[in-house]
């Protein structure tokens, strides 16, 4: 492990205990904003992780499944650029999705014992200097990808690495909207047209759109049927952050739906696999 993401690691080897407010917030919203998790020198560690995800400069002597193509082939400037599984290549990623701190918070929204990764994603917002719809990220539901595990009680942590809000195009979540349950056509995250993703979910229940403003540094947890998007980095800077998506131990595999982690399960998996190691490692423990 490299000498940056042992201080991340060190910095990341806590836990916090929510109090009851936050538990019904979070059960009334769908979401929960944290205080500050991570240090200065942690946050420019994850940020200098993302330099060198995207230039394939990569821990280890593996590599992840993710085509090469994707990190190492010049981008389009006004892309989203998402990894997913960058655990598998950064170990400073590695040390920040898998840490104490996550998964004592995991566990107390998921009420659970043991929480365990379902993979991580390193995200990329470009400036873009306009409110046109370059960078919007479509309102969607996490468990609309996730359909492979079984289970929703699924929750995510959206990690800032720089102070965030609309204008740099941070995240918005739909407060209450976990409520409705899972929406069957609600993989909708590369869709950009959020006023045609509003107008076609919004009679689904009260529509509560509520900007997460989140200093660097601090995190939004969210349920994974919590409605979310974002609109445009309208700044001369990147927003970048470090994601990681957590479920209960014990969640096993539907064999109805594909994910990029199924081939991991090894030939002919079959429903009622667990999601376990070294796919889904414990997060918070040795």
């Amino acid at each position: 492990m490299t000498a940056t993401a042992s201080r991340t690691t060190d910095c990341l080897d806590h836990t916090l205990t929510l109090t009851a407010d936050n538990l019904a917030t979070y059960d009334d919203a769908g979401y929960w904003i944290s205080p500050k998790l991570i240090d200065d020198e942690t946050i420019a560690a994850l940020r200098e992780a993302h330099d060198r995800l995207w230039a394939g400069d990569f821990d280890g002597e593996g590599w992840y499944p993710q085509h090469p193509a994707s990190v190492r082939a010049s981008y389009d400037p006004h892309a989203v650029r998402k990894c997913d599984n960058g655990w598998w290549v950064n170990d400073a990623v590695q040390a920040m999705v898998t840490a104490e701190v996550l998964g004592s918070v995991g566990r107390q929204l998921m009420r659970c014992d043991r929480v365990r990764l379902w993979h991580d994603q390193v995200i990329y917002k470009p400036p873009t200097g306009t409110a046109g719809n370059a960078g919007n990220i479509g309102w969607h539901q996490d468990c609309g990808y996730w359909k492979a595990a079984d289970t929703t009680n699924m929750v995510t942590a959206w990690i800032a690495l720089q102070d965030t809000d609309l204008a740099n195009g941070g995240m918005r979540s739909i407060a209450g909207s976990q409520k409705w349950g899972l929406i069957e056509d609600s993989d909708t995250f590369f869709d950009q047209d959020l006023e045609g993703l509003h107008d076609k979910y919004s009679h689904l229940g009260e529509w509560r759109d509520e900007p997460c403003v989140l200093p660097a540094g601090h995190a939004s947890f969210h349920h994974g049927l919590c409605f979310h998007g974002s609109g445009p980095n309208t700044t001369d800077q990147p927003r970048l952050s470090i994601v990681a998506h957590l479920m209960p131990d014990g969640t096993a595999y539907t064999g109805t739906h594909c994910h990029a982690n199924v081939p991991l399960l090894g030939p002919r998996p079959t429903p009622g696999t667990p999601w376990t190691d070294p796919i889904c490692p414990v997060v918070g423990e040795g």
